[in-house]
């Protein structure tokens, strides 16, 4: 377990680590694992439509990953409607994957926005075909207690636009989203800097998932230590419970006993 850290649970299975990493964009195998085991990460998502496109076999990620050290979270990227990201489901589920699936619907190309209407139809037929469902999604939480009350073990909202780097964007929609579900709230897309993982985490986020500001960094492996940092820091300044803001100055030093220094 991570130092200091508390379990997540997700669908009552347990896990030490609270930062997910995504498999994309890494320019080799060898370095993706070389950050995997840098961020001690548990859960690890791979998006099937890549997988299936792959022109070189010999390096395919699922061949890299070993199913007995990560939960292999299959995950919908691409799909641009409910009846995709289904298929792409049932593909993975046919592959021998396990049943637990990162449902993503994003009809925009350009923006990578999830459809909170194709994302909740996707989502309610996955779990009635078993499906253990974590949804990304806008930071909604009207949608995100929809999702709950559909069957989704997690919510993922973003932070900001996908692979953008742009931080959170979102702070006060996710705090209401923590405040809404009692489901894991795991903060997904726009993180850059270890410092978004922190803060989400402070506010009380229950994980985050990372992909482009590992992977695209100049040293994967260093980065992916770094963010796992981040999440232990934030956890556990969560956890302690921060002090009370103060509009008025309060001295830390004691005001009794003061030298007089008049005449």
């Amino acid at each position: 377990m991570m130092h200091g850290m508390d379990s997540l649970t997700i669908a009552n299975k347990k896990f030490s680590s609270r930062l997910l990493l995504g498999t994309g964009k890494y320019k080799s195998s060898p370095i993706l694992l070389d950050a995997l085991d840098a961020a001690s990460a548990e859960i690890v998502t791979v998006a099937i439509r890549r997988i299936e496109l792959d022109q070189d076999p010999s390096d395919n990620i699922l061949d890299a990953i070993n199913p007995n050290q990560y939960l292999i979270l299959a995950n919908t990227a691409g799909a641009r409607t409910a009846e995709e990201a289904i298929t792409i489901a049932r593909l993975a589920k046919a592959m021998g994957l396990p049943n637990w699936i990162k449902v993503e619907v994003t009809p925009d190309p350009k923006w990578l926005f999830p459809d909170p209407k194709g994302t909740l139809e996707a989502a309610e037929t996955l779990v009635k075909e078993g499906f253990i469902v974590l949804p990304y999604i806008n930071a909604d939480p009207v949608l995100a207690r929809q999702l709950e009350e559909v069957g989704c073990s997690t919510v993922m909202p973003l932070g900001s636009a996908i692979g953008s780097g742009q931080g959170i964007h979102t702070l006060e929609e996710i705090q209401i989203i923590i405040q809404t579900v009692s489901v894991p709230v795991i903060v997904d897309a726009g993180l850059g800097v270890p410092s978004d993982a922190c803060l989400a985490m402070e506010v009380g986020a229950d994980a985050v998932l990372v992909n482009t500001a590992i992977a695209k960094s100049y040293q994967p492996k260093i980065m992916a230590e770094a963010f796992k940092a981040g999440v232990i820091a934030g956890r556990l300044g969560f956890l302690s419970g921060r002090m009370e803001k103060t509009l008025y100055a309060n001295p830390s030093s004691p005001t009794e006993g003061k030298i007089n220094y008049s005449g």
